[in-house]
């Protein structure tokens, strides 16, 4: 009883950290832009930095927790419906689906992902969500269901490979959208606007709803598949409904900032490296952490080569793939010490 509170107290600690955390980060990244770190005070003494920090800055900012938050959800889910540490959320290929509908609608009409167009913006969104539904669907098939984990698993793996074969052809065949495709594949969140913001928070509401509800049939899956049918739990429609969140939180969030690395999968380690939990508790503090996560890394990519502008992708990477390589690190240790 006393370990269950305990976790329990450490579960809200982390909550609290991370609501605090954000919200520091939210004051920098408005702050942050291409001059370096500005004062919030000069904003509201000036009507055109006003604007910059209503229309731009803020909206940026939230945008990146929200498509954070939606990775982090995402990534929580994949791992306990996978049963597998280093399941992430593109795992169904919904990142290499939507890459291919932006690639060719690049082709097909010319448009370019810098566009700050409201139509060309939604061309290119309602392009890569369409792209990233395609592809899970496709792994669905691929898969006859979602019965089987492990055939659902190697069915996405293999529709990733795929559709990222098709990519790389599109662009070889039409090299003037190279280019273009970049900013998309590397990850970006400086299009982000407020209609952006409110699509994907209300994604994310419905998403963490379905999620949460669903939570006791990842408690089951993690004891496993035998133990979880034991249970009573109806496990075919509910691993379908998970995988339905799995590729609305993907997709909505691929289709807004493009392809961003690592946060879905670095997120529930890092919180499972902080506190034991349920999967109940554990999704709402990957998805505030996966929030944490990148509005720090867009933050830090406007600020450390100001006036240019790092990928934020490649920052997630590099900070999240050094990450993971010192866990493997620390755990490879402690195993061998144990075993002396």
């Amino acid at each position: 009883m006393n370990i269950g509170l305990h976790q329990r107290k450490q579960a809200w600690v982390l909550v609290v950290s991370l609501l605090i955390a954000s919200m520091i980060f939210l004051v920098l990244g408005v702050c942050v832009g291409s001059t370096g770190l500005d004062s919030l005070w000069q904003a509201w003494n000036d009507p055109i930095a006003l604007h910059i920090v209503q229309n731009i800055r803020l909206p940026r900012t939230l945008g990146a927790w929200v498509t954070g938050a939606l990775l982090g959800l995402a990534g929580a889910v994949a791992q306990g419906l996978f049963r597998n540490p280093l399941a992430d959320p593109y795992l169904l290929g919904s990142a290499s689906g939507a890459s291919l509908g932006v690639a060719l609608v690049l082709v097909f009409l010319g448009v370019s992902p810098l566009s700050t167009h409201w139509l060309v913006r939604l061309g290119l969104t309602g392009a890569a969500f369409i792209g990233a539904t395609g592809a899970v669907l496709l792994t669905l098939m691929l898969a006859r269901g979602v019965q089987h984990t492990l055939r659902l698993l190697l069915a996405g793996v293999i529709v990733s490979v795929v559709l990222s074969a098709c990519v790389s052809l599109v662009m070889l065949m039409s090299p003037d959208v190279m280019q273009a495709m970049q900013v998309f594949m590397l990850g970006s969140t400086g299009l982000l606007s407020w209609s952006a913001w409110w699509v994907m928070i209300g994604v994310w509401v419905m998403c963490m709803g379905v999620a949460w509800l669903l939570s006791q049939v990842l408690d089951g899956l993690s004891l496993g598949e035998a133990t979880a049918a034991s249970l009573g739990l109806p496990l075919v429609p509910m691993r379908a409904a998970l995988v339905a969140v799995l590729a609305l939180a993907t997709g909505t969030a691929v289709a807004q900032t493009g392809a961003i690395a690592f946060v879905g999968l670095a997120a529930p380690h890092l919180v499972r490296s902080r506190v034991k939990t349920t999967h109940a508790q554990l999704i709402l503090l990957a998805s505030l952490m996966g929030g944490v996560l990148l509005m720090a890394a867009d933050t830090l990519a406007r600020w450390l080569i100001a006036p240019q502008e790092l990928p934020v992708g490649v920052l997630t990477a590099v900070l999240g793939g050094g990450y993971l390589l010192w866990l493997m690190h620390i755990k490879t240790r402690d195993t061998a010490g144990g075993g002396l």
